[in-house]
């Protein structure tokens, strides 16, 4: 049974709906175009266990569109979802069965192609590799951060959920891409990213014509004192609809510059190691997965009592 489905039975979401006063007169489970889900096109039944989030991000240095470059580093990989804002291929990687989306920036992007994915699709882990700006002292231009939890400034999230709630990144995510950053040699960080809207004065980088208000200045010396690691807009997006709908979520980021301490942008810097880490990532995750057979978590003895999936 879907995720979906699960939440549609849960009684106090059937209290609510049933004494909601429009609800006959909205679609219960989105739009759809042609028998497909509308925002993202795709074929549910093509969809990866593992589903990577990317941004179409000049800042990256893509050259192309990131679900394609990252399609093409996948074997058997097949375009199964293609609409005026999203982008998505799936294939395997070291026996890991991913999905690759591309589309807008911003948390209320990922939102449209989150309820499409969660809804229709049987995916059970939800991953975002993209860049971000660096925060903490230690944080430098090429490193890469996995987020061990999000700071949900985003705005959209809180239409879901009051602010206190948790963005907390699932720890068998966090692990696994642990683990493939020791073993590619990575320079990365674990600990904790700033999620926001607002792309200029939002996280304290002036708007037009310098714009700013005493608010916006406070941001950045505010995280870089609690520990932040970096900033982006999407994590927080996939981390809490992931919590909150019983998925796996995590956030994996490249750092393209750091306005704590100074150090300059440099584009696309450390990108392409992000998204081999992102990959070997899932293809550990995959392993855990196997090991857990019919348990509910990982735990390191399953390793040695299952052995090697590949």
């Amino acid at each position: 049974m879907l995720k979906s489905e699960q939440i549609r039975r849960k009684e106090s979401i059937r209290d609510i709906v049933r004494d909601y006063r429009y609800n006959r007169n909205i679609p219960q489970r989105g739009l759809l175009i042609d028998n497909r889900p509308a925002m993202t096109q795709i074929d549910p039944q093509k969809v990866g266990e593992y589903v990577l989030v990317t941004v179409r991000d000049p800042l990256c240095s893509y050259g192309c569109d990131p679900a394609k470059l990252i399609a093409e580093k996948l074997e058997k990989s097949e375009r199964i979802g293609l609409s005026g804002m999203f982008t998505s291929y799936s294939g395997t990687y070291k026996g890991a069965r991913i999905t690759v989306v591309s589309g807008g920036s911003g948390a209320s992007e990922a939102e449209l192609l989150l309820y499409d994915y969660m809804e229709y699709s049987a995916a059970t882990t939800y991953i975002r590799v993209g860049g971000s700006g660096g925060m903490g002292d230690d944080v430098n231009p090429g490193d890469i951060v996995i987020s061990s939890g999000v700071v949900r400034e985003d705005g959209m999230t809180s239409s879901y959920i009051p602010q206190s709630f948790p963005a907390v990144c699932n720890y068998e995510v966090v692990l696994a891409m642990v683990r493939a950053a020791e073993e590619l040699k990575c320079s990365y960080h674990v600990g904790i990213t700033l999620s926001v809207s607002s792309d200029f004065v939002g996280c304290g980088r002036p708007g037009v014509g310098g714009y700013l208000q005493p608010w916006n200045v406070q941001m950045p010396g505010i995280y870089n004192r609690a520990g932040v690691l970096n900033g982006d807009r999407e994590s927080a997006a996939i981390v809490t609809l992931a919590n909150l709908f019983g998925f796996r979520g995590g956030s994996v980021c490249s750092v393209a510059d750091n306005m704590i301490t100074g150090k300059k942008f440099k584009a696309g810097c450390g990108h392409l190691n992000a998204i081999d880490l992102v990959l070997e990532g899932c293809a550990v995750l995959h392993q855990m997965d196997y090991e857990k057979a019919s348990k509910r978590y990982w735990y390191p003895e399953l390793t040695k009592e299952r052995g090697n999936l590949i």
